[in-house]
């Protein structure tokens, strides 16, 4: 069911695998999103078997609507007070999530896309990050990094990342409005970016996003050997992670969460 890093020994840090759950078809079988179009009964029992084996209450999952953009939540005491309703308004429209609560798990959805945790070992915050390429282009990981650096006063020297399970470079073929969006947003391209032969053209630009979120890490002062990187490919892997290009939208998410014990 899981797939985990180690951080420190005070965080609980995971990636879900396609194993171990009740859904079916595409779904098959440990899906934990609402908002892929699974059977909701599904949703809910693979929900309450990741919050059995973490020892959270379900309340204590958070999981974001996710739509590409830069929207930070911070997960205070406040907002776990709140109502289903009021919690899942909060939630909407965004695709990085905070907290300095112990035994909260804030999470991102990805089947493909990129998702980095964040840990500040000095002020004991924990993020998760979603970053697709857009989210990505737009340096959602940097915006992350400034939100803590701002809120919490979280130094970069102090942060432990980790870049999960998303799609690789040689898998990730990209139009070249993708490429200009990249190279318009100020990225190398000559580090991100390569040409491999294509059938339709013959070639096609692939880009590298574990490279492109690893460079927002170190360009904001994140040290190098702070930042893990799984080095595991949705797409080629597709049999164990869930990927969108392989198995359709209409498919299974990866849930990828992070917590303090």
């Amino acid at each position: 069911m899981l797939h985990t890093y180690f951080i420190a020994d005070n965080i609980t840090a995971f990636s879900t695998t396609r194993a171990g759950g009740v859904s079916c078809g595409t779904y098959a079988s440990f899906n934990a999103n609402h908002y892929c179009g699974d059977n909701p009964i599904h949703v809910a029992q693979n929900r309450r078997m990741l919050c059995e084996e973490l020892g959270i209450l379900e309340k204590h999952l958070i999981v974001p609507h996710q739509t590409h953009h830069t929207r930070i939540q911070n997960i205070t005491q406040e907002f776990l007070e709140l109502s289903d309703s009021e919690r899942q308004q909060l939630l909407e429209d965004t695709d990085a999530v905070v907290t300095a609560l112990p035994k909260v798990c804030v999470c991102v959805s990805t089947a493909d896309c990129i998702p980095v945790f964040l840990y500040d070992r000095q002020n004991k915050v924990v993020a998760a990050i979603h970053a697709g390429w857009r989210g990505t282009c737009a340096r959602i990981v940097e915006h992350t990094l400034g939100y803590l650096i701002e809120a919490f006063g979280t130094r970069p020297c102090d942060v432990k990342a980790v870049i999960g399970p998303g799609i690789g470079q040689d898998a990730f073929e990209v139009g070249d409005e993708v490429y200009r969006a990249f190279e318009k947003e100020g990225f190398s391209m000559d580090e991100i970016a390569r040409l491999y032969p294509a059938r339709e053209v013959p070639f096609k630009w692939h880009i590298d996003l574990w490279k492109c979120n690893q460079m927002q890490l170190l360009d904001k002062g994140v040290i190098s050997q702070n930042i893990q990187i799984a080095g595991i490919c949705t797409y080629s892997q597709s049999d164990k992670f869930f990927s969108a290009r392989r198995l359709g939208i209409r498919s299974g998410r990866i849930l990828n969460g992070i917590m303090m014990k």
